[in-house]
């Protein structure tokens, strides 16, 4: 077996040798496997949500599968602390091999486990164990890579060099894609729907013993081994990152980096898929495609924005992604509507959806265990618009009426299920049904977006616009957390905000901004919450951070 050895010595100021360049590309090499790992569950959420939460209704089941996948995003921030306290402590090297070693063995284990008909509540609880697990690995992974990289990294090419790093994430997830759709279109839909999904997380097992070939070859960090050396190692990383003077820069670089750093890359690449196939009922294929695609076109970006961020500075660029992302989002999805699926605006200019209800009896209707019923008019009328991926508004009504959904000038009422036999809501439930669904095909709705009309150009246009964001914030922002912090407390201190502003501020935005969707009606609003954070961080980044690109970390 090769090995790469590394001075420990402080990095020169020239360009990078071999060796180290070798050091960076397995680094970076065994995160693309890591993050593939990760991103198989986000891409698959709406098959999971069938397989391992079948005993709830459909709105709830995805939702909750969504939960799921923020699950591995919430711990994330412990997973930081954990491993960011033996990086400190022990080396760089050893943390992101264990990482690497949790991270696919869960992985492995989703593949082969029993669903919710095999297993019943068992499935779901298992497989919630398996994403806090991917995601505490995760936690620990990013901060060691991202540091490692960085302290073999010559001054004045930090920003590059770590942006090689930053494409990972976006190349795991456009692997995971690959996989899916070549595993997908081998075996067909049906079967793929049934244990094909399968598939792509055993293939893990394979990723994980490359990984673990190429992390084996590393040497460590030469800052580290030459702080090992000194004897100037921290006794208690935690204490000096979170509980002294350095606390304060630990939260700014939270409020002020990596918070909207995480919902502007999260809305660029999952919130956009989910939009298109959830919201705009779009094909899995067809999205799976143009994600790709518009991840192909813009990665190159995360090079050159870390480049550039050596050169003007990592903070401009990531508070001018932040600002530009908030001010577009919105005309941005609006134009993916138009173009993905243009029949819903014709419909919606021609025939707008209202719920005529009395506001009282309208519900937030997410059950996350899936015991609830709503049997209420109003429930009963949004539920089903919502099911069909109609956007639609809520009108005040008398109290005690009768809920109806107005299509245009056609009203189909609905009916109270309180009280109802089994036998009579199913015939109210059916006829409802039935009188809405022709209401909404006579209006011009569509039940899926034609093929015909989709405009795949101007689509990905768009995807590709929005992913250019991410690599604007995301680019630069490791060679800034890097350089936030001394070497002694850097795993520590820089892994914290990270997975704290992209596990919880970026996790949970799918989530969260579906869940507004639900509320509301407008298919719109979910962008709200994006929006709000990019802009916070644009504010206290630009008052209280300061620009590092010329700092020395070798202290």
């Amino acid at each position: 077996m090769s090995t790469v050895t590394a001075s420990p010595a402080a990095p020169a100021q020239g360009a990078l040798t071999k060796g180290h360049k070798k050091v960076i590309f397995a680094s970076s090499l065994g995160t693309v496997f890591e993050w593939y790992d990760f991103y198989l569950y986000g891409a698959l959420a709406a098959i999971i949500a069938k397989q391992f939460f079948g005993g709830l209704n459909e709105t709830s089941a995805f939702i909750f599968a969504l939960l799921a996948f923020a699950a591995g995003f919430a711990v994330r921030p412990f997973g930081a602390i954990v491993f960011g306290r033996l990086g400190d402590m022990v080396g760089r090297k050893y943390t992101f091999l264990v990482t690497i070693v949790l991270m696919g063995v869960s992985t492995f284990l989703v593949g082969v486990l029993p669903n919710y008909a095999s297993i019943g509540l068992a499935a779901p609880v298992i497989l919630i164990v398996l994403r806090l697990l991917q995601g505490l690995a995760l936690g620990g992974e990013y901060g060691g890579a991202a540091t490692y990289v960085a302290e073999h990294a010559p001054n004045g090419k930090r920003g590059l060099y770590t942006s090689f790093i930053q494409t990972t994430a976006t190349i795991g997830l456009f692997l995971s894609l690959i996989v899916i759709l070549g595993v997908r279109e081998t075996v067909g839909v049906e079967a793929f729907e049934a244990w094909g999904w399968r598939i792509p997380f055993l293939l893990s097992i394979i990723l994980l013993g490359v990984s673990v070939w190429i992390r084996m070859q590393l040497h460590e960090s030469p800052l580290f081994q030459q702080m090992k050396e000194e004897g100037k190692q921290s006794k208690a990383p935690i204490t000096e990152s979170f509980f002294s003077k350095n606390g304060r820069i630990v939260l700014l670089a939270l409020f002020g980096a990596t918070a909207g750093q995480a919902v502007v890359w999260y809305a660029g690449q999952f919130y956009a898929m989910y939009f298109l196939t959830q919201s705009l009922k779009v094909d899995a294929t067809t999205t799976w495609l143009l994600i790709a695609a518009s991840l192909a076109i813009g990665t190159p970006f995360f090079i050159v924005f870390g480049w550039l961020s050596d050169r003007i500075g990592r903070k401009k660029i990531i508070m001018a992604g932040c600002l530009i992302a908030a001010l577009t989002y919105f005309p941005l999805f609006k134009a993916l509507t138009h173009y993905a699926n243009p029949a819903i605006d014709e419909a919606r200019a021609n025939a707008p959806a209202v719920v005529v209800a009395d506001p009282a009896t309208c519900s937030f209707q997410f059950d996350p265990i899936g015991k609830k019923v709503f049997t209420n008019s109003c429930d009963i009328a949004t539920a089903a618009l919502a099911k069909a991926g109609i956007p639609y508004t809520i009108q005040a009504a008398p109290a005690g009426s009768l809920a109806q959904a107005k299509i245009g000038d056609t009203p189909v009422v609905a009916y109270e299920g309180a009280g109802l036999s089994k036998d009579e809501g199913k015939a109210k439930g059916d006829a409802f049904t039935g009188d809405l669904k022709a209401a909404l095909t006579a209006a011009g709705y569509p039940e899926k977006a034609d093929p015909e009309r989709i405009n795949k150009p101007m689509v990905l246009l768009i995807l590709t616009i929005l992913v250019i964001y991410v690599t604007m914030v995301y680019g630069p922002i490791a060679a800034w957390l890097v350089e936030l912090f001394p070497t002694r407390i850097r795993y520590t201190s820089m892994s914290l905000p990270y997975h704290i502003g992209n596990g919880w501020f970026g996790g949970f935005l799918p989530t969260i901004s579906f869940a507004l969707v639900a509320a509301t009606g407008n298919m719109y609003q979910g962008l709200w919450y994006p929006i709000v954070i990019a802009l916070m961080t644009f504010v206290v980044g630009s008052l209280f951070l300061r620009e590092t690109k010329d700092v020395d970390i070798t202290q």
